[in-house]
């Protein structure tokens, strides 16, 4: 802190900003680590969240090279001055930590420490990681500490920030988990109610053709025939399913394609006359495409499972710098006053959230016996 308030202040508005940037938690323990030892310039700087069991689920470390934490190797276990920071959540500033009586020595391709600094990381009661730093880069007082109160209290600053951050990222993880839950879910309904009433039916079509087989050989030679045509739809049924489970296709193909690749599974595969068109359409941000893959699908099932549409037309057009998804069946439609039940059971309520996400509009137009169309519009990059 040689440089004055000003610049402590600055130095430690950069490393909030800096751990704010990141919604993954390893990202997010990374930045921590890096900024504390570039806040308070120390030679190595880490961050452990402990586990259940004794040890550590996530150990980050900034200041050693790649080839030394190879060479480290496991781990460290809850022990020590470590254990200290964990159990009693107190802060810990030495001048020598080889020299403290809870020292316990450490591998022998470890870096040397000497001065050390530490406090543990608190969501309320609960510590939910130890942060620490050694061997600060300063002249050090004769049997002295190089940190210094001044030091701690930043760091403290650093570690509360630090908290919130870790935990937000965890929020957001835990999220995404369970939005990849929601998927398999859905994925899991339309598998339970679309192949495996196929593959029922297949089972019980090839049983009354293996009885007519002596009987009336004409008709069970009809009954195979059955047997084949759904055969086959469930196989496309279980390809469609494949399909969503793997949206990396838009990587590699991109929108337009892996959309009309869905749309001919989709259509082989239901007795529903199912189109597509692209006008003019060009590659938009990675995010905007999955969301409008994700509604297009989301949309797909709908027409397909619940409306007893004949014909299902999805079309992909460009908009000013953006693009226009829309869906239009012709089947039962609902009653736009009822959109809030409707809502919920036609999945409308997270094509809304995937289209607001990525800054786009969901319009809805539906009246009873006059189908459903449904358009997403996103602004582009």
């Amino acid at each position: 802190m040689s440089q004055g308030p000003r610049s402590g202040l600055a130095a430690v508005s950069s490393a909030l900003l800096a751990m704010s940037r990141h919604l993954e938690v390893r990202d997010v323990l990374k930045t921590i680590v890096a900024s504390a030892r570039e806040l308070l310039d120390a030679q190595y700087a880490a961050l452990g969240v402990p586990d259940d069991h004794g040890g550590f689920a996530q150990f980050v470390v900034d200041g050693v090279s790649d080839a030394q934490w190879k060479a480290i190797g496991p781990l460290p276990r809850q022990h020590g001055i470590l254990a200290a920071m964990l159990h009693q959540a107190t802060p810990e500033r030495l001048a020598d930590v080889r020299k403290d009586p809870r020292f316990e020595g450490w591998p022998s391709a470890h870096p040397d420490l000497v001065d050390f600094l530490g406090l543990p990381i608190r969501d309320g009661d609960e510590v939910i990681g130890a942060l620490f730093l050694a061997n600060k880069n300063c002249e050090k007082p004769e049997g002295g500490c190089g940190f210094t109160e001044e030091d701690e209290e930043l760091l403290a600053i650093l570690a509360q920030h630090a908290a919130i951050a870790l935990t937000n990222a965890r929020l957001y993880e835990r999220s995404r988990e369970l939005t990849i839950a929601e998927e398999r879910s859905r994925l899991a309904h339309e598998l339970h109610d679309a192949v495996s009433q196929k593959l029922f039916s297949l089972r019980l079509t090839a049983q009354a053709a293996a009885a007519l087989v002596d009987r009336d050989p004409s008709r069970a030679k009809g009954e195979l025939h059955q047997v084949a045509v759904l055969a086959a739809e469930a196989a496309d049924e279980l390809r469609a399913a494949v399909v969503e489970l793997r949206p990396a296709a838009l990587d590699e193909d991109g929108l337009t394609a892996t959309l009309r690749t869905q749309i001919q599974v989709l259509d082989r595969a239901h007795t529903a006359r199912v189109t597509f068109a692209a006008h003019h359409f060009r590659a938009l941000p990675a995010a905007q495409e999955e969301a409008m893959l994700r509604v297009a699908q989301e949309a797909l099932h709908n027409a397909l499972r619940h409306s007893g549409a004949e014909h299902v037309d999805v079309t992909l057009d460009r908009r000013g710098s953006g693009a226009v998804l829309r869906v239009t069946d012709d089947g039962s439609g609902f009653e736009p006053k009822a959109i809030r039940r409707a809502g919920r059971h036609l999945g409308l309520v997270s094509m809304r959230d995937r289209t607001s996400g990525v800054g786009g509009t969901l319009t809805v137009e539906s009246a009873p016996g006059k189908g459903t169309t449904i358009e997403m519009e996103v602004p582009g990059g």
